[in-house]
């Protein structure tokens, strides 16, 4: 009977000890890993600004200092704004989901005399109220949740920024990958940042803003709301800015606005529509491009993660598992191949 070398042994034991105090670790860190993936963000964002403030001959300290002060009146406040916007609007919203959904039902109820079938009586709109109410909590739940992890993303950009070679070797000491590897991991997430991070909300946020000037021209309520509802949509694939065109304008026919109505559904699928399709030319184009599904899933798995936070740092979690699966192909691949 073969025995196990008192080498492989060890390698194993190490590797479950490692494995066991990982699991600790990650179960302890996980409620501020928002923190964690913002400070790596930004610090994507924010390095190419530091190389060239130390090149103009600012100290580390001032421009590290200045970085994140600016990232923090240039970014965090808007989203803060955005939010507190969206949950003090909420009940209102939630109202208007229950006039919309009585539209619907009435229209189908007269739809049922040619169709011959009881459609109506299938729709609960009580369940879908409760599931609506019970969704949007959770999302502003989740993003002031996020608000612990401010603390502890600043902390650490503040090192990533000024001990920026440091923690490079650090890292680099740790990781047991090659290093053509970890400069590949480095270069992909660096472009899946900026495109998760920098495009896909600029895209978003132009497209709110086109959407704002036909909501104003068409007299709608609440525009801002509406603005950042449309902007928030557009991040999702599939449903883009639908998510707030379709239930205005159903809400505008059931309060006798006619004509904005059509208006509204006529400028929502021709102009912003095809601002969509440009500025996603000239945005995204410039940057990584990310596949629909991974930002699908992606807002699938980090809006329960992270909040509204998620629906930046969930398509970027897919996109690292799937880098991280193309190096372990490459490091490993050949070899169990040959196996």
């Amino acid at each position: 009977m073969d025995r196990l070398k008192p080498s492989l042994v060890r390698q194993l034991f190490l590797l479950m000890l490692i494995l066991f105090l990982l699991v600790l670790i990650v179960g302890e860190l996980l409620p501020y890993l928002t923190g964690i993936l913002g400070a790596v963000t930004f610090y994507v964002i924010l390095s190419r600004w530091m190389k060239d403030l130390l090149a103009k001959g600012w100290s580390a300290v001032m421009a590290g200092s200045f970085l994140i002060g600016l990232s923090f009146i240039g970014i965090l406040v808007p989203t803060f704004l955005i939010v507190l916007l969206l949950s003090s609007k909420l009940g209102q919203f939630i109202s208007n989901i229950d006039r919309l959904i009585a539209v619907i039902k009435s229209e189908i109820t007269q739809a049922e005399v040619y169709i011959g079938y009881n459609l109506s009586a299938s729709i609960d709109s009580s369940r879908i109220t409760n599931w609506l109410t019970s969704n949007l909590q959770s999302l502003g739940q989740g993003t002031f949740n996020a608000l612990i992890a401010i603390g502890i993303m600043y902390f650490m950009l503040y090192y990533m920024l000024v001990y920026q070679q440091q923690m490079k070797r650090l890292l680099i000491s740790y990781i047991p990958l090659t290093r053509q590897n970890l400069h590949r991991i480095a270069k992909e997430g660096r472009e899946s940042v900026r495109s998760n991070a920098l495009g896909i909300p600029l895209v978003a946020f132009f497209q709110g803003l086109v959407a704002l000037i036909g909501y104003l021209i068409a007299g709608v309520n609440d525009p801002l709301f509406w603005f950042a509802l449309t902007a928030i949509g557009a991040m999702v694939p599939f449903i883009g800015t639908a998510l707030a065109i379709v239930p205005l304008t159903i809400l505008l026919y059931s309060q006798d606005m006619i004509w904005q109505a059509i208006f509204l559904l006529i400028y929502g699928v021709t102009v912003v529509g095809v601002t969509d399709n440009i500025l996603r030319i000239y945005i995204l184009n410039r940057l990584a491009q990310v596949h629909p599904l991974i930002t699908l899933f992606g807002v699938v798995v980090g809006v329960p993660l992270f909040g509204f936070i998620g629906l930046i740092f969930g398509p970027l979690l897919i996109s690292l598992f799937l880098l991280i699966l193309k190096i372990y192909r490459q490091e490993y691949g050949k070899n169990a191949e040959k196996i």
